[in-house]
């Protein structure tokens, strides 16, 4: 069994031993024992300092001051582990003289190793020679020499790399050459002195002094991993990031982007605070696009917890011309700007919800003063249970208002008479009983009234009414009877036929259609009494919907589901477009259709088909997943209609890719293609190469542009990040093997 002392430290030890040398072999014995009641008296005194542990396969004690552990030695001080051949500690000297291979691993899992050593009793100060160290298991440091003092260990003539090297003459694919190389482990900053970045041992870079984290620091001020950065606008760039932390909350991040085109500064700021976070981000430019005007974008972003349960949110979005954020693909290219505060809170039988937003278009086709800019709501929605009746009570109400910038209350040049100043503002309160019952037979019902008490006001608006106050009832009844089967593998199915029957009744006394002009009809509003998005429209009279659900689960984990529906009015809606399948007294078709497996690809349609098995509307997205390829495609159609300003039909198809070639090279593809015009709006490649030591992403896309204020345009990116330092992160999924 290996021998074992503690020494408290050793420095203040005072060995009296009545032989010149003792051996002790395979025993555990603490190092108390071997002393007279002087040196236990002096031990006693020691208790208050930390105690440090050694362990060998044997230990000799020569003379009065010499202690000498031979084979597999271990020593441990404050969470640094030291192993070793042979270990001498001398008390008159108050040092460790240590035989490799040596091996020093320190609380945070750094590794240091060396030929041979001299330390002092505590590990912590001393000489390495034939030194290398290990950071977070990736950055490694050879050097000739390293000294430890205290925080700081020093090493000279250092070779630092994160690379794999495999044999003695194996040469990494980068490395820092440097004099000298200090590593202060309190602050988790490398300190070089005369470096120079080879790649493949050839020299490409020159910095006499150069600071940068090791890969254990998560925020540290200094340069992040510069990109490059060409486009047909602005030329061939270069975008260079400095990272500035501000304390342990708060950070920015400056990025100047400079080209022969354009000189760009950009901006992250990043705040948390103990009850939520904020952001800013935004740029400032001038380039020869706009004979170097001033250009520019901000977006803050905020999300707090607020007294009472609420919560705060908001989002705003301002940029100094149209053209800005595609030109410099800032806030994804975004063609309508929309700024938002909104704060909610939501319980069990709550819900409150008031956001005032502001909307701005960037599209050459679009007014803004004709457009609803300012848009304000306030909801609340209360459940209220009471044991004298049956079901639950919902009381709800909603005040909406909105805005336009234009003050002219009619475009009398417009044969299609276009309101362009109207602004609209309404107050809606709802009362909802309903219950839900299991009849014979396994038959689901359920039934629901509703009391609507509106009022609607109307300016800037000659060819509406003014001042607008109704009431209106509307009762609804659903049946449903699903059935199941168990089949012999233990596939499960589920087929389940639905019926509504809904009536609602009132008179609509002419408000306008301001908000309700977009409907979409899905599963979601299936089995609704209004189909109108908002509740300046509600349908009327009589109305039924029937519709089949079925879904069946395989053993093997596979699933699918399909959804037929169709709608039967008493009333047509003139309100409802020709594209959104429900005008006339009976619907088109509605179609859906899903599908998943444990392979990793699903599948998910739908559809508006009339009798004649023509298509209005149609969505469509294919998925596989797995661990070699990610490929999704996706398809809309959109039908030509007046009604929602659409001249001409809308088809195009999407496909977005990545094919993992190895375990570090991946190729990646994005297209976008209009299939009505017969021409491609987007097209992107993309390819990465990753392993232990870097990551080289290079992407290249090309935007095709169609709107007047737009120009097409190619860009081309470059990012080359040296893993192994925190601001290239971490890489250690990566790393390779070498082989004989």
């Amino acid at each position: 069994m290996p021998a074992r002392f503690e020494f408290m430290p050793l420095r203040r030890f005072a060995l009296s031993l009545s032989v010149p040398m003792m051996v002790l072999a395979s025993a555990t014995v603490p190092l108390m024992t071997l002393s007279n009641s002087a040196f236990a008296q002096s031990a006693s005194d020691a208790q208050s300092d930390t105690p440090a542990l050694l362990v060998a396969d044997q230990v000799l004690v020569e003379g009065q001051t010499r202690l000498v552990a031979i084979g597999n030695v271990e020593a441990f001080h404050d969470g640094v582990r030291l192993q070793a051949t042979q270990i001498t500690y001398d008390q008159i000297s108050d040092r460790l003289e240590i035989l490799g291979p040596v091996r020093i691993t320190d609380a945070d899992g750094n590794v240091l190793t060396a030929d041979i050593a001299e330390l002092d009793a505590s590990l912590e100060n001393g000489i390495l020679t034939g030194a290398r160290a290990v950071l977070d298991q990736q950055l490694q440091l050879a050097a000739v020499q390293a000294e430890r003092l205290g925080r700081y260990t020093q090493l000279s003539k250092v070779a630092v790399t994160s690379c794999q090297v495999c044999g003695k003459n194996g040469v990494p694919l980068w490395q820092i050459r440097a004099e000298r190389v200090i590593h202060d482990t309190e602050e988790k900053q490398l300190y070089f002195d005369k470096a120079q970045l080879r790649i493949l041992n050839i020299p490409v870079a020159y910095v006499p002094k150069l600071r940068l984290p090791d890969p254990t620091l998560e925020r540290a001020r200094g340069l992040l991993v510069p990109s490059l950065h060409t486009t047909t606008l602005l030329s061939t760039g270069v975008k260079l990031p400095y990272f500035i932390p501000i304390g342990d909350h708060q950070d920015v991040t400056l990025t100047p982007y400079l080209s022969q085109a354009t000189t760009t500064l950009e901006l992250r700021y990043r705040r948390a605070y103990s009850n939520g976070d904020l952001s800013v981000e935004g740029a400032a430019s001038y380039d020869s696009l706009l004979n170097d005007e001033l250009r520019a974008y901000i977006n803050i972003q905020g999300e707090f917890d607020l007294k009472n349960d609420f919560d705060l949110t908001f989002d705003i979005e301002a940029v100094t011309d149209d053209a800005y954020l595609n030109d410099y693909d800032y806030l994804d290219s975004k063609e309508r700007l929309d700024s938002a505060l909104t704060t909610t809170r939501v319980s069990r039988d709550e819900l409150i919800f008031g956001q005032l937003a502001h909307y701005e278009s960037l599209r050459e086709s679009e007014d803004n003063a004709t457009q609803p800019t300012i848009i304000s709501d306030l909801r609340y929605e209360r459940r209220v249970y009471n044991e004298n009746i049956p079901g639950e009570l919902i009381l709800s109400a909603e005040a909406h208002g909105h805005y336009r910038y234009s003050t002219l209350p009619y475009d009398s040049d417009d044969d299609d008479s276009i309101v362009d100043g109207r602004d609209v503002a309404r107050l809606n309160v709802e009362l909802e009983w309903q219950d839900r019952w299991t009849l014979p037979g396994g038959i689901r019902a359920g039934a629901d009234t509703h009391l609507w008490l509106d009022r609607y006001r109307t300016y800037d608006d000659d060819t509406s009414v003014e001042d607008v106050a109704s009431a209106a009832g509307g009762v609804r009844v659903e049946l449903r009877w699903p059935w199941e089967r168990t089949g012999r593998q233990g596939a499960r199915s589920i087929i389940e036929p639905i019926v509504q029957l809904g009536w609602v009744g009132g008179s609509r006394d002419g408000n306008p259609n301001d908000e309700s002009t977009r409907v979409e009809f899905d599963e979601g509003n299936l089995l609704s009494l209004n189909r109108f998005p908002a509740a300046d429209r509600r349908e009327l009279g009589w109305q039924m919907a029937a519709g089949l659900r079925y879904t069946q689960t395989a053993k093997n984990g596979w699933s699918s589901a399909f959804t037929l529906a169709r709608l039967w009015r008493e009333n047509a809606e003139d309100d409802f477009s020709i594209s959104s399948g429900l005008q006339g007294t009976t619907s088109d078709w509605l179609l859906s259709l899903q599908f998943t497996d444990t392979s990793g690809f699903s599948l998910a349609a739908r559809g508006i088909i009339t009798d004649q098995a023509d298509v209005s509307k149609a969505e469509a997205r294919a998925y596989w997943s797995n661990d070699v390829v990610d490929l999704g495609a996706s398809y809309l159609l959109l039908v030509e209609d007046e009604d929602e300003d659409r001249d001409d039909s809308q088809s195009e198809w999407s496909l977005d890719a990545a094919y993992r070639m190895s375990d570090f090279w991946t190729i990646s593809t994005d297209l976008q293609y209009d299939v009505a015009d017969d021409r491609l709006d987007h097209a992107g490649l993309g390819l990465q190469y990753q392993n232990e030591c870097v990551e080289v992403t290079l992407s290249v896309t090309r935007d095709f542009a169609s709107s007047e204020n737009l120009d097409p345009s190619t860009d081309l990116d470059l990012t080359v990040s040296l893993k192994g330092f925190s601001t290239g992160g971490s890489a250690k999924e990566y790393r390779r093997t070498c082989r004989n």
